[in-house]
């Protein structure tokens, strides 16, 4: 689903009609944009596999959660080429940082399902308090409504936390 993603934002990437480093000058926002919602992605991608490969039973509360994460995660699209063509403006870019906050909340639920279903221990004592993940959730919060003041601090907040998250989450592999 999440590859599926990624294609969908890849999409919005229009030919230049002139064959010209001055004719992909406009598309820069978007490919910047691109490459963030990338990383986003990604990251969920990998987070979600090693979730996914340490959790040995699934309840319907579990599949429930993993649909809000992926209903949160299928917005990603859309809100990157909002965002990308409208990057000075606080409504796009609030909307995007919304999308993230959205993501990461429905990520803990679903962790904090999985770990109550089967009260996986080795998940737990891997993850613990999840102190990167809360961390996340603040800094989103806290662009929100940054992006009414100055949109680009807002945008350098969601760059702070891929950043954060850009290496792959190691405790959960350790564990297994």
């Amino acid at each position: 689903m999440i590859a599926i993603l990624i294609t969908i934002m890849v999409l919005e990437f229009k030919t230049p009609h002139e064959a010209t480093l001055a004719a992909l000058r406009p598309l820069l926002p978007l490919f910047l944009s691109y490459i963030l919602s990338f990383i986003f992605l990604g990251i969920y991608w990998t987070n979600h596999h090693h979730l996914m490969h340490i959790t040995e039973r699934v309840s319907g509360s579990v599949l429930w959660a993993n649909l809000h994460l992926l209903f949160w995660l299928s917005l990603v699209p859309f809100t990157t080429a909002w965002m990308s063509e409208h990057y000075h403006e606080a409504l796009p870019v609030a909307v995007y940082g919304l999308v993230q906050l959205g993501s990461g909340m429905a990520y803990s639920v679903l962790y904090s399902r999985i770990v109550r279903h089967e009260a996986n221990t080795k998940l737990h004592e891997a993850v613990g308090s999840d102190w990167k993940g809360r961390a996340s959730h603040v800094a989103y919060a806290t662009a929100l409504p940054v992006a009414w003041l100055w949109p680009p601090l807002s945008i350098g907040i969601y760059v702070a936390v891929a950043l954060a998250w850009l290496v792959p989450d190691r405790r959960i592999e350790k564990k297994v």
